[in-house]
């Protein structure tokens, strides 16, 4: 796979000896089981993967080449790269500005773009919409274009099955970046429709069914779904995409029951023409990190820290795996832990801020388990792990532990 140039201070010693430590144990990555760094009072549960993919490297190293091949012109990021706090805030200080946010408001006009301006589309690619805006000003978009090579798959998936007559549904959060291009793109093929979990899935599926009245359509979906979208007409024939940062688990769980709404409405042999068998869309980080994750559970830990941008759909679904069985923390970076007794976290499902006093527990050995999501660099991992060791006294060295390993 392509290696990409990245500024250093992305990068980890530290993290980079455990990961060429497994990349040489496992080269073909059939271990799953995480990697358990000792340092006497605490032990790290490190997850298989982790870290930067292939998309945020890409985006990064264009992004800082964009920097570097443009001095003195006025350099624009759509909007956030990637959802990471701390490279957004590295390009903002190399001088690149954003012109809307994560949710797609105006930060500053379209209008107020000129020719020679630079304009970066982020990992997450953009709609047709905006890029017809672009193109009207004369701006080159494909220079500067860092969407995901995954995120393109998935779009292309979208134009096979929308060309064969079928309506698109999307897996996925309709406000996201990366889900509002892939229904631009989805559209123009085919009629297209964002759900966000099974549950708006078995709701759909009263339409399908003729168990809820067309009437009531447009007050649950109109805001998800292309124009005149009449449920009567564009459900007879669907299939599935995703955003490629949901659970695979739960993007495969309503690939299928939509397939059983089809046999149960036009029976077996005819259900055939009614679904389209679309494979897994997902990229291969999201899944990689998911699978990790999932070996992570077969661990026994005291608890769980995931590091990243608190923003990041990757990197929430980390989090919500490892709430099944572990006390877990979403921190966006070390300054997060304030002492052994206090930590400052995100509550992903209630969207706000929460402090927990005495995280750690008081015991002869500590097992942490220690992961984050694929826009996280691994340098903010590392700061993590130093700050967490610093609150055990007689900790082992990193150089003496990080011998195992070389």
């Amino acid at each position: 796979m392509k290696s990409f140039t990245i500024p250093e201070f992305y990068r980890s010693p530290i993290i980079s000896t455990l990961k060429n430590y497994r990349k040489n144990t496992d080269p073909r990555k059939k271990d799953l089981t995480p990697t358990e760094v000792n340092f006497g009072p605490v032990t790290f549960l490190m997850a298989r993967h982790f870290g930067f993919c292939y998309g945020v490297e890409n985006a990064i190293e264009i992004s800082f080449r964009t920097v570097a091949e443009n001095p003195g012109k006025r350099i624009f990021l759509l909007s956030q790269m990637i959802h990471n706090p701390q490279v957004n805030k590295d390009l903002e200080d190399s001088g690149v500005q954003f012109l809307q946010d994560t949710y797609g408001n105006q930060l500053m006009p379209f209008d107020e773009l000129k020719t020679d301006d630079v304009v970066i589309i982020p990992a997450f690619g953009t709609t047709l919409e905006i890029e017809e805006i672009l193109k009207s000003k004369n701006i080159e978009i494909q220079k500067y274009n860092t969407t995901c090579p995954f995120v393109e798959r998935v779009w292309k998936r979208a134009e096979q099955i929308g060309k064969q007559d079928y309506t698109i549904i999307i897996h996925g959060k309709d406000k996201h970046e990366e889900t509002r291009a892939t229904f631009s793109h989805s559209n123009q093929y085919a009629k297209s429709i964002v759900i966000k979990d099974i549950n708006e899935a078995k709701v759909l599926a009263d339409f399908i069914l003729n168990k809820k009245p067309k009437a009531e359509f447009d007050a649950l979906f109109s805001s998800k779904c292309s124009a005149r979208f009449d449920p009567e007409k564009d459900l007879t024939r669907v299939g599935v995409i995703n955003q490629t940062t949901m659970l695979a688990t739960e993007t495969q769980e309503i690939a299928d029951f939509f397939k059983q709404v089809m046999i149960e409405k036009y029976g077996e042999e005819k259900s055939k023409d009614h679904f389209a068998d679309t494979r897994d869309t997902l990229c291969y980080a999201t899944n990689e990190n998911q699978d990790a994750t999932y070996g992570l559970l077969e661990s026994t830990a005291d608890l769980a820290i995931v590091v990243g941008g608190y923003n990041s759909s990757n990197t929430s679904h980390l989090v919500e795996l490892l709430e099944r069985k572990f006390p877990t923390f979403f921190i966006s970076s070390e300054d997060e832990m304030k002492s052994k007794d206090e930590i400052h976290h995100f509550n992903y499902h209630e969207q706000q801020k929460k402090v927990t006093q005495q995280f750690l527990p008081e015991k002869e050995n500590v097992r942490i388990i220690l992961t984050s999501g694929a826009s996280c660099p691994d340098a903010e991992v590392e700061k993590v792990m130093n700050k967490l060791l610093s609150f055990f006294k007689n900790a082992k060295s990193t150089e003496e532990v990080l011998n195992h390993f070389k």
